[in-house]
């Protein structure tokens, strides 16, 4: 495993605080709901036993975190988003879970060492900016002998072209690396290091399903999904409409629905190690 270090550079400070804003705009609670299904998918293989203390990291909007509290795993949420992390907690009360739910970075878990059975990251951890660190915490807050469970997605797949179309129109940030490296098995396993093992990775297909046509689906994203809205509201005039047009045509030519809605599968890796 990579050397991690803490050194918070302005640059560094300044692309934290730009991602904060990023997953604080639009509205991930509304844009999740259609996400749910393959969630659920994702976590139900993972048959985490009740009594488990779980760490769900990014856990929006508790899209997973209220499903593991059901199911009576001692979970604790953690998001960078402070409007999710409110939504989590509404949501966790709404049913009367046991659940704490905090604003914080998946760089530097405000929690002591090994003090959870597993910790859980479904497309969340891997859009941190410093991924060493992100290893690094998880390996530090989960016990020996724990389990560090991840969901990521491929370069390949339709999200990691999706990634690549949106940066066509306007460039990721410099300092950091494409999110969907930790959707590249040799790139986790590297990342992960001798600290866990085995490390056991395969790949899945996320459902995206919506009742409407993929240039909804592509509005859909601008208006609700982070990343997405911040580079629709970057742009003006025919720049945005670029954008919308090949966002619109990626959809499209993914889509497997013949009847005016949409349904593309989304390729992600299933990480599932045990700590040494």
């Amino acid at each position: 495993m990579t050397t991690a270090t803490t050194t918070m550079t302005p640059e560094m400070g300044a692309l934290k605080a730009r991602l904060k804003t990023t997953w604080e705009s639009g509205d991930y609670a509304v844009f999740a709901k259609y996400l749910e299904p393959g969630a659920l998918e994702f976590f139900d293989r993972l048959n985490i036993p009740a009594g488990t203390r779980l760490v769900d990291i990014g856990c929006g909007a508790g899209q997973l975190t209220i499903p593991a509290a059901r199911k009576g795993i001692r979970v604790t949420a953690l998001d960078l988003a402070a409007n999710l992390v409110k939504e989590a907690r509404a949501r966790a009360a709404a049913e009367n879970l046991q659940v704490q739910v905090d604003e914080g970075d998946a760089e530097n878990l405000p929690y002591p060492d090994a003090s959870f059975d597993a910790a859980m990251s479904l497309i969340g951890s891997m859009f941190a900016p410093r991924p060493e660190l992100v290893a690094s915490e998880m390996i530090r807050v989960v016990k020996p002998g724990g389990k560090i469970f991840m969901g990521n997605w491929t370069p390949e797949g339709h999200v990691g072209q999706m990634f690549k179309v949106i940066g066509k129109h306007v460039p990721p940030p410099a300092t950091m690396p494409s999110p969907v490296l930790w959707g590249n098995e040799a790139t986790c396993r590297e990342r992960f290091g001798s600290a866990v093992n085995p490390l056991t990775i395969t790949r899945h297909m996320y459902p995206f399903i919506y009742p409407f046509s993929p240039a909804k689906v592509a509005q859909f994203f601008f208006d609700y999904y982070g990343p997405t809205n911040r580079a629709y509201a970057s742009l003006t005039g025919d720049a945005r409409q670029a954008l919308h047009d090949d966002l619109t045509a990626l959809w499209a030519r993914n889509n497997t629905a013949t009847d005016g809605t949409t349904h593309v599968e989304g390729e992600y890796i299933q990480v599932v190690g045990t700590l040494v």
